[in-house]
């Protein structure tokens, strides 16, 4: 008989990053808890974390490769499933060029160690301008925002919750999800000991989420406008005499031109846009500008809306006027310790992002961060002619769900010359795929957070070796995708892996020895690829990573530093302590400086200016999250399932009352792009003149193998979401406070 173990493990399935201990018999989980000498987490877990043991032994995963044969699929060799591939997508390549293939990473990539760092290496090899990922319906407003501002997509500030006492928030609920571009395990408690110390949170919402019911005051905003609301809010700092940027004064450039910019953004005028009387605006500039510490937030509801971009840029405009961007208890900037793009190079100065080097060819949306919008890919398919897309490989993702007019690019995938997805599930998207990959169980990968230590609300460093064995004969993630870039690079189905895995680490190696400001620099290559040699994959490129990163080692240079083996040493992870000022050291702009006023972004004010008052009676449409979801993919999950279904439309009372509609009656939700039929939950909740439904689900196609999730489909709300409606600046998706009508069913 098998005795119990206990391992540690840190949870992939959201940003919170929580440790965990897991009691594992054999492969089979039998109880997963909160790691309480975790030093990041304490002991915090969600209930995502504990459905980790059914993801894992969930029968519907897909263990074998599965190709398209006599209309189903047919289970077969890795070998045989990479020699199709490699019949079918090289003549596309060979007569259509690089750019007749896309690619679609969804969100899971960045929680996966290996996936997110192979990843990159597909896409160098696949030399496609057709890239496409989930950032395009979710973050890139602020990506692109605080690229411009301070010279790299990922120097994100961040609340420095722990210390802050004045925390505004809009869009954000992170009661449910754990941080969103926020990595910070137990929130709750977190709120609650700031409001122990006598802090306050006021949260900005369209819904009294769970985060608005533990604040210390909620305010509705009519959804779409929070450019609008916080450019009254940076107009009255100014009008106020509240402005003072403290230290950063002689780091920021730019102030002249935003407070120009704003001056047609009073309280007064915003106030009938945002649906929040001036006085309330201008109270919350006066508690911003009168508090020790505060910090602004703004999440995924400033994100997707029309003015995306101006939204999270005034985010960060409030911050800095009001003296509280990177100082304690501020908005403040992590420093990973592996991979993070602000540690690499000359400190504070670079070549700041550039964006817009491309466009799309049917509809001309620029480029942002080497992506398209995700929204332009179902036209892509659709229209012919030079550069038209015929084949496209998803990593991890389920656009067929999550993209806006998602019925549309349903249809356009079906159009498809050729299609690969590497992923765990026979899902709304791979259902379509010619080829499906299987991905493997989280538990049988080593794990490290790379993009999420970045967003840290304390600096850390956790480590989680694999605990469950992998199959022999299953191949590993990046395995995976390197014999995927091998047959795209000519080299065929059988390419060398260790090969190109060899001139993955090589070619880091050679650019941080050559690097003026690299703690090797000027080293011997090959005796740092020594020092290497005994890892290969993922976990050779972290160790790398870790030793020539801001707390390395530096491969002897500095005995104490950080090394994979001294981070396995330490199993509940290693505390970096509270988050530091980081200006101007973290600024890779041409300047050196903090550019307040980025050109396109005042330019866009002109548009924001222009926008008119909702007509009465209109219904706008926003989403939500439950904390037992992540987005499309985790409903499958029996654990997860459980309680009263959860995809309902909620709607104020007094619309319900003058649509007729009531509490488990159905409703019919139609948008310009689709419409869909939904059961009807009448709360108070949520402001009058909106409406809401989750995102993520829709489970009801035949074509899927989801057993759990079928029984509880519920509805598509991407379905309603129009296409054609973007942020101009980033091409993000409108998601929220998209215009519907109702009618009772």
């Amino acid at each position: 008989m098998k005795s119990e173990e206990k391992k540690l493990r840190i949870c992939p399935l959201c940003e919170a990053t929580c440790g965990l201990e897991l009691t594992l018999v054999g492969d089979e989980v039998k109880q997963v808890r909160g790691d309480r000498h975790d030093v990041f987490s304490a002991g915090f877990i969600c209930p995502k974390g504990t459905a980790l043991g059914q993801l894992h032994s969930d029968p519907d995963r897909v263990h074998t490769p599965l190709v398209r044969r006599g209309g189903g699929f047919v289970p077969t060799s890795w070998d045989d499933a990479f020699a199709e591939i490699d019949r079918r997508l090289t003549p596309i390549l060979a007569e259509g060029g690089h750019d007749a293939l896309a690619v679609y990473l969804g969100n899971p990539v960045v929680h996966n160690l290996a996936l997110l760092i192979y990843g990159q290496v597909l896409l160098r090899s696949l030399r496609t301008n057709n890239v496409y990922t989930a950032s395009t319906v979710d973050q890139i407003p602020k990506q692109l925002a605080s690229g411009l501002m301070f010279g790299s997509f990922l120097s994100i500030a961040v609340p420095d919750i722990d210390r802050t006492d004045y925390l505004l928030m809009l869009g954000a609920n992170p009661l449910v999800s754990n941080g969103s571009l926020w990595t910070v395990p137990d929130f709750p408690g977190r709120l609650a000991q700031l409001q122990k110390r006598g802090g306050r949170c006021v949260v900005i919402d369209p819904r009294r989420s769970r985060t608005a019911e533990k604040a210390d005051r909620h305010i509705f905003i009519r959804p779409g406008t929070d450019a609008h609301l916080l450019a009254g809010i940076a107009h009255a700092l100014f009008d106020e005499g509240l402005v003072d940027l403290g230290r950063l004064e002689p780091y920021t450039n730019g102030v002249a031109e935003v407070e120009a910019a704003l001056q047609a953004f009073p309280p007064e005028a915003v106030s009938e846009i945002c649906g929040i009387s001036a006085s309330t605006i201008r109270e919350l500039a006066r508690e911003l500008g009168a508090a020790e510490r505060a910090v602004v937030y703004g999440r995924i509801g400033t994100c997707t809306q029309a003015f995306g971009t101006a939204a999270s840029w005034l985010v960060d405009v409030c911050n800095v006027l009001s003296g509280n961007l990177d100082r304690p208890g501020g908005a403040m900037f992590p420093k990973g310790a592996a991979l993070a793009s602000n540690t690499f190079g000359t400190p504070g100065v670079g070549s700041g992002v550039r964006v817009g080097r491309r466009r799309s060819r049917v509809r001309g949306s620029p480029e942002v961060q080497g992506e398209l919008p995700v929204a332009c890919l179902a036209e892509e398919i659709e229209t012919p002619g030079a550069g038209q897309l015929r084949a496209l490989i998803t990593v991890a993702g389920n656009p067929a769900l999550s993209t806006p007019n998602s019925t549309r690019l349903q249809k356009a995938l079906e159009q498809l010359e050729f299609m690969v997805s590497v992923d765990l599930y026979l899902n709304e998207t791979t259902q379509y795929a010619d080829v499906i990959l299987p991905g493997r169980s989280p538990l049988e990968d080593s794990h490290f957070d790379v993009a999420f230590n970045q967003l840290a609300c304390r600096n850390n460093v956790r480590y989680s070796p694999p605990i469950v064995e992998g199959s022999a004969d299953h191949l590993e993630e990046w395995e995976t995708l390197l014999r995927l870039a091998g047959i795209v690079n000519g080299q065929g189905p059988d390419a060398d892996i260790d090969a190109l895995d060899g001139l993955v680490i090589a070619s880091q190696v050679q650019a941080a020895v050559a690097a003026d400001a690299s703690n090797i620099h000027g080293r011997d290559p090959g005796e740092i690829l020594a020092a290497l040699s005994e890892r290969r994959g993922p976990d050779r490129v972290l160790d790398f990573a870790l030793r020539s990163g801001p707390y390395g080692d530096g491969f002897g240079a500095h005995p104490d530093g950080l090394s994979l083996a001294r981070l396995q040493a330490h199993p509940h992870g290693i505390d970096l302590g509270p988050l530091e000022p980081r200006i101007p050291e973290l600024l890779r702009t041409p300047s050196g400086k903090i550019e307040l006023a980025p050109e396109s972004i005042l330019a866009d004010l002109e548009r924001l200016a222009a926008t008119a008052r909702p007509a009465n009676g209109e219904l706008a449409l926003v989403g939500r999250r439950s904390l037992r979801s992540n987005n499309s993919w985790m409903h499958n999950i029996p654990v997860l399932m459980t309680g009263k279904p959860r995809c309902t439309l909620h709607i104020h009372p007094d619309d319900a009352a003058r649509l007729n509609l009531r509490t488990g009656t159905l409703a019919r939700v139609s948008s310009r792009a689709g419409s869909v039929d939904v059961p009807v939950e009448v709360t108070d909740a949520i402001m009058p003149g909106v409406v809401s439904i989750p995102h993520g689900w829709g489970h009801d196609q035949t074509g899927t193998r989801l057993t759990v999730a079928a029984e509880q489909p519920g509805v598509n709300s991407n379905a309603l979401a129009d296409e054609f409606e973007l942020d101009p600046l980033s091409g993000n998706a409108v998601l929220n406070g998209i215009p519907v009508s109702i009618q009772p069913l």
